[in-house]
């Protein structure tokens, strides 16, 4: 069981909507608000993305980039044979404020533009975009995730040390030619 991992995997995401909704009454300075919120905002999307997820439902992804400069996707989920009740309630409770929050946050998008709140809507943005890639994120290691985890791993750091041992096996070539070289 994971209860602070649940507790903060909703505590970011419903304070962000509160602080939204009420920061008008409580402060007059649209600034402080609009950075409280968006900090807010960000501290879930870490949070979610880097821990509850592979805590509460066992999946995880990010993006890699590899030497020839391109950017690889990666979606895993970890193969768990049997869930029990405790976390069968944790993996709920991920994924209904997983899609109920950006659904929030789409009526918060349509109720500034028909209120005329222009100055929310790079915040309401901001906010279904952050929450919105979690989503789609942990849909795709939901539906298209069948890679191991320690698969990726190994193979990551296996392709991680392969520079360095090519650069090793250069720099032994580079001093066995100038031994070759000394000796003549």
């Amino acid at each position: 069981r994971h209860p602070l991992a649940t507790f903060f995997h909703l505590f970011f995401r419903v304070s962000a909507i509160i602080t939204y909704l009420f920061c008008d009454w409580f402060s007059n300075s649209f600034v402080a608000c609009f950075v409280t919120i968006l900090l807010l905002l960000s501290f879930d999307f870490w949070s979610v993305k880097n821990v509850t997820g592979r805590l509460l439902v066992g999946l995880r992804w990010w993006n890699q980039i590899d030497e020839d400069g391109k950017s690889h996707w990666v979606f895993e989920a970890k193969r768990v044979p049997t869930i029990a009740a405790s976390t069968e309630a944790e993996a709920r409770i991920f994924w209904l404020g997983l899609i109920i929050c950006p659904v929030i946050w789409t009526v918060f998008l349509f109720s500034t533009l028909f209120s005329l709140k222009l100055k929310w809507l790079a915040l309401v943005i901001a906010g279904i975009s952050l929450q919105t890639a979690n989503l789609y994120g942990y849909i795709h290691c939901k539906l298209g995730g069948q890679t191991s985890i320690g698969r990726v791993n190994s193979r990551f750091f296996v392709t991680a040390d392969a520079p360095k041992r090519q650069a090793r096996r250069m720099s032994e070539d580079h001093i066995e030619e100038h031994g070759k070289t000394g000796t003549r």
